[in-house]
């Protein structure tokens, strides 16, 4: 490992532990010229997931954009952050787990509809009003219907 004062290519690894999440390990360095300590991380090399759009389209997956997508649904909700973060993360991994490099964004869109649905009915169906893209009123109605018909 390179240090990042000198630029000397041999450094020794002081103090190893994994991280809270436990997806990657914590390693504590000093360099053998200089003598200065640094931090660096080790986590597993994982190839990258693309969603294919509505449109045929591919792009690689990004957290953000789902995490984004529900926080806006969430908006105003007594949802905490926590749980939106605990949302985002099932649904991450999730799609990792699938082990496939290929999603379609229609079915992110259905597993996050899903968890939404469990913990918050206004917050479900602002994303599914975005997600299902409703032509009109009678859409809506209809969704909600069966929302009220599931809740009895």
């Amino acid at each position: 490992m390179k240090c990042p004062f000198c630029g000397y290519a041999m450094s020794k690894v002081l103090n190893s532990r994994p991280t809270e999440d436990n997806k990657s390990i914590r390693r504590r360095r000093q360099c053998e010229k200089c003598e200065r300590r640094f931090t660096t991380y080790e986590k597993i090399e994982s190839m990258p997931i693309m969603v294919i759009k509505s449109n045929q389209t591919r792009e690689t997956f990004e957290r953000d954009k789902l995490l984004k997508g529900i926080l806006r649904s969430c908006n105003k909700r007594h949802i905490s952050l926590e749980q939106i973060e605990v949302i985002v993360c099932e649904i991450e991994n999730q799609i990792y787990a699938s082990e496939r490099k290929e999603i379609s964004s229609s079915e992110i869109g259905e597993i996050a509809m899903r968890y939404l649905k469990q913990i918050d009915e206004v917050s479900y169906i602002r994303f599914a009003s975005v997600y299902k893209k409703f032509k009109d009123i009678d859409e809506f109605i209809v969704e909600l219907e069966n929302i009220k018909k599931t809740k009895s």
